[in-house]
């Protein structure tokens, strides 16, 4: 899901509340029966749908300077736009040049065409020595990237008012699944995006402070995403908060060296729902339950979009992970 977004096809996957025995197997089985349905009618009209045109992605060479990267960016992002509205998709064209209204926006990839892909840097990474990078979940596309966007900002703000040399990056750097899909009930997905995030990872010290240590913050369908992601020695921090489950029964199980966090907010429905796997489908153990091995800390009360909200328990949690604070643990948590 995406941050400050909350959609259906993700509600398959909750806790292992949902009941127990035979009546609970019935139980999570109608669940992603009433999924898989509604997945295969629901997008038949939105597939229908006209794309909107971009230009190709700017290629750079490798090595290239991340100011060379932004102003390049912002480049594509104007011809985007104008493509779009040129295209009678005023909508998207909107959107693009929201994007990029400052002129000073700080994008590392973009790519406007389908659902879109962009990168954007928040701070100044290459003096940074705290960076986290948020990796979203499903219908996080360039038409609902604002509201992924404000949430990388909140956490940015959150950062500085502790540490000065922090940046932010707001990774969408794959085509995420529709909420309501047969591909969010699976890591297909996933497993391709994290093809695509762990070289990433891998080339960002390059463009940071030397020792710069790295954060990885997973939201929702985003920590299916990081359970697949092989990370080297400069992610000190992998956090799975509003996750659906990842696939592993356990924290050991993941291809990390990175201290392995888990959080999620009290009014978060992704709590009232069963965490199975059946036959490839859904994601199985719950990351906040003990058994997993994660490290618990208190998200506060707030709800599958409200992790990054200005104020809250869950902001002040994430902020003092990625800055090597422990946060609040859970209470009674084993």
């Amino acid at each position: 899901m995406a941050v400050g977004e909350v959609g259906a096809g993700e509600a398959v996957f909750g806790s292992e509340k949902g009941g127990g025995g035979a009546r609970g197997g019935r139980l999570r089985r109608t669940l992603l029966a009433s999924l898989i349905a509604a997945a295969v009618i629901v997008p038949v009209s939105a597939a229908a749908s006209a794309q909107a045109p971009a230009p190709s992605p700017a290629v750079f060479a490798e090595g290239a300077p991340a100011r060379n990267r932004y102003a390049a960016n912002r480049d594509n992002i104007a011809e985007a736009a104008r493509m779009a509205q040129d295209a009678d998709r005023s909508g998207r064209a909107g959107r693009l040049r929201a994007m990029a209204a400052a002129g000073t926006e700080q994008f590392l990839i973009f790519d406007g065409r389908g659902r879109g892909r962009a990168v954007e840097v928040f701070g100044e990474l290459e003096t940074a020595d705290r960076i986290a990078v948020l990796v979203p979940g499903s219908d996080t596309t360039l038409d609902t990237y604002e509201r992924f966007r404000s949430g990388a900002v909140s956490l940015h703000q959150r950062l500085r008012a502790g540490h000065a040399r922090t940046a932010v990056v707001a990774w969408l750097g794959y085509d995420t699944p529709g909420t309501v899909s047969t591909t969010v009930l699976t890591g297909r997905r996933a497993g391709e995006a994290a093809a695509e995030l762990g070289p990433f990872l891998d080339r960002l010290p390059d463009m940071a402070a030397p020792a710069a240590r790295i954060s990885l913050l997973c939201h929702s369908y985003g920590s299916v995403v990081c359970a697949r992601t092989v990370t080297g020695p400069t992610v000190g921090d992998m956090v799975l908060y509003g996750s659906p489950g990842t696939g592993a029964g356990s924290a050991r199980e993941l291809p990390t060296a990175a201290r392995v966090w888990a959080g999620r907010g009290g009014g978060d429905w992704i709590a009232d729902v069963p965490h199975v796997r059946l036959g490839g489908l859904g994601f199985g153990t719950d990351p906040v339950a003990p058994a997993f091995g994660a490290r618990a800390f208190a998200a506060g009360g707030g709800g599958h979009s409200d992790y990054l909200k200005p104020g809250t328990r869950s902001l002040d949690a994430l902020a003092a992970i990625v800055l090597g604070i422990d946060p609040a643990p859970v209470a009674g948590h084993a």
